[in-house]
């Protein structure tokens, strides 16, 4: 029997993205299609390895396939190109394929936590991944990834110096704290502060990422405005305990990203400190500061809520110890935040490809 390339097409033309809503062909997902006289071999390229319908995708496309030919083997390798929605012709960040603002519009919330281990797990999970430290005030991603006494290296190139990141536990990081003592306080007013974060972005050494993690400051000031306006942001996280003296925060960090002149996608909430769970029973749950409060907030704002983080002693103490909690080994913990990476990864990648479709759409 001979098997025909177009027909495998044809039925692979049935196979959608369910994130997309587009089937994989249209994208141009599928690559080295090729058929012999008792096997077909292709790979689907998704649009981030941290694609949580990956196994979905991958049985349907053979179930299709198989729908054509059932007595043929089909070997399908899954792999992954990391898509961008930043300008093409962007002056600052060239390399860099998506920028993530993590914000909260208060303090105290976690913030930090998750922006370490939503970090790490996007490149546990395969993808090139920076982090920022916006916070200039208060740095404590240093501490957080356990290089707080590393000073970063200083190169020049052309007559100007630039800066080359921290490289910590497989992202590259960089924090005012590694410029100066831990004991001294930073009482910079606005524009020295908005001036270090520019060359954050402009005068570093960063190379090719998929992801950069901005750690955003609490508030929504000078600094919030410059980041999101120097840089071509892919969207944001908003990150809120369940308590009502947080949701207000969170509900304006929102509002923030969503002005007119900012317009900045919101990739979801996620809630942190939604329960407490001791280390001996974590099936049990306490919820010390109400029940669900950013999840309604998502809902409320139709958003996505890409999940939940339980206040769990292990992670405190990584955080105080330079072992954030993804590095662990603890599957409990991995899953939590792996999760949320996932559909962080997701988000990018279904507002990545909105233009593309909406082109498609009017040239059809």
């Amino acid at each position: 029997m001979k098997l025909l390339e177009s027909k495998v097409l044809e039925a692979l033309g049935n196979v959608l993205d369910p994130d997309i809503g587009k089937d994989l062909v249209t994208l141009n997902m599928i690559k080295d299609l090729k058929c012999s006289q008792d096997k077909i071999s292709f790979t689907v390229v998704l649009t981030t390895p941290a694609c949580p319908l990956k196994e979905k995708i991958k049985a349907d496309c053979l179930a299709a396939v198989q729908a054509v030919y059932p007595d043929v083997l089909v070997d399908i390798e899954m792999t992954a190109n990391i898509t961008s929605g930043r300008n093409a012709d962007i002056n600052i960040l060239p390399n860099v394929k998506n920028v993530i603002c993590v914000a909260s519009g208060k303090g105290g919330v976690g913030k930090s936590t998750v922006s370490v281990n939503l970090a790490l797990s996007l490149a546990k999970q395969g993808a090139r991944v920076g982090i920022i430290d916006a916070d200039i005030h208060g740095p404590s991603l240093p501490m957080m990834l356990g290089v707080g006494k590393q000073m970063p290296e200083v190169r020049e190139i052309k007559g100007k110096n630039y800066i080359i990141p921290i490289e910590a536990q497989g992202i590259k990081v960089l924090s005012i704290g590694f410029l100066i003592d831990e004991r001294q306080a930073v009482v910079w007013r606005g524009p020295m502060v908005t001036s270090a974060l520019r060359q954050f972005v402009t005068d570093v050494i960063w190379g090719k990422l998929d992801y950069l993690i901005i750690d955003m400051p609490p508030g929504t000031g000078d600094v919030h405005l410059t980041m999101v306006q120097a840089v071509n942001v892919s969207g944001a996280v908003i990150v809120s305990t369940p308590q009502n003296v947080s949701l207000i925060d969170a509900k304006k960090a929102l509002t923030m990203f969503t002005m007119p002149n900012i317009n900045v996608p919101i990739l979801g909430f996620i809630e942190n400190m939604a329960y407490f769970t001791p280390s001996d029973a974590l099936d049990k749950k306490y919820y010390i500061f109400g029940k669900d409060g950013a999840k309604k907030l998502a809902e409320s704002y139709e958003v996505p809520f890409l999940g939940e983080v339980p206040i769990i002693e292990a992670i405190r103490e990584g955080g105080d110890e330079g072992r954030p909690a993804v590095t662990q080994g603890d599957e409990y913990m991995n899953g939590i935040f792996d999760k949320i990476a996932e559909k962080v990864a997701q988000q990018v990648a279904i507002h990545n490809a909105k233009p593309k479709l909406e082109t498609a759409q009017n040239e059809n």
